[in-house]
């Protein structure tokens, strides 16, 4: 994350995305998969980090050895559908345009009811012993049971959370940035899908 100043001065918060270059190594077709999608590969490395099945797919497309491969549902609004091999870069992206960020969250362990829930403490004086305890979770003889879907302690964080409606600020073509208003989920240099809101 880091921070730009507006032409009025205004302070916006804001993230870079190194976004691409992405290489297109399979289209799903719906008669065919059952469904639209394109498949893109990103994050090059040297070929003995990846499986031979790996490395097959991706010189069968033309692309070079690329880490993580995630696909992206297509809109069937008559667009013209990308072909293998083709790159995709942040030229595809537009200054002004809303995006949503897909990522997986820092991971805070396991966590209590207060901080993973905002649950409110128990009183602290006159030797009370339910200070941030969770209070009661169920009723007594009937059910018998705690019921599912009960706010209780458990891991928080490290799970997909998606950020919808950020303001692409900038791009860079060069270097294959684009600035986005707010932040994202994950942690710095974690791996994130932007897709057009």
């Amino acid at each position: 994350m880091t921070q730009l100043f507006g032409e009025d001065g205004e302070r916006i918060s804001a993230t870079i995305i190194e976004a691409g270059p992405c290489y297109v190594t399979a289209v799903r077709d719906a008669e065919r998969d059952g469904y639209s999608a394109v498949q893109l590969a990103f994050g090059e490395t040297t070929e003995r980090r990846l499986k031979k099945p790996r490395l097959g797919h991706l010189k069968k497309a033309g692309a070079p050895a690329l880490r993580h491969l995630a696909e992206f549902a297509l809109d069937e609004n008559g667009a013209e559908e990308p072909k293998i091999g083709e790159q995709v870069t942040v030229a595809a992206f537009e200054q002004g345009q809303r995006v949503k960020v897909s990522g997986r969250s820092k991971g805070k362990g396991f966590q209590g009811t207060i901080r993973r829930h905002g649950f409110h403490r128990g009183p602290v004086s006159h030797g009370s012993h339910n200070v941030r305890a969770p209070g009661s979770i169920g009723a007594s003889a009937t059910p018998s049971r705690v019921m599912k879907g009960q706010r209780l302690p458990g891991q928080m964080g490290n799970r997909r959370v998606t950020q919808p409606g950020l303001e692409v600020i900038e791009i860079d073509p060069e270097r294959n940035l684009l600035i986005v208003r707010g932040s994202v989920p994950g942690a710095a240099g974690s791996l994130v899908e932007v897709r057009s809101a």
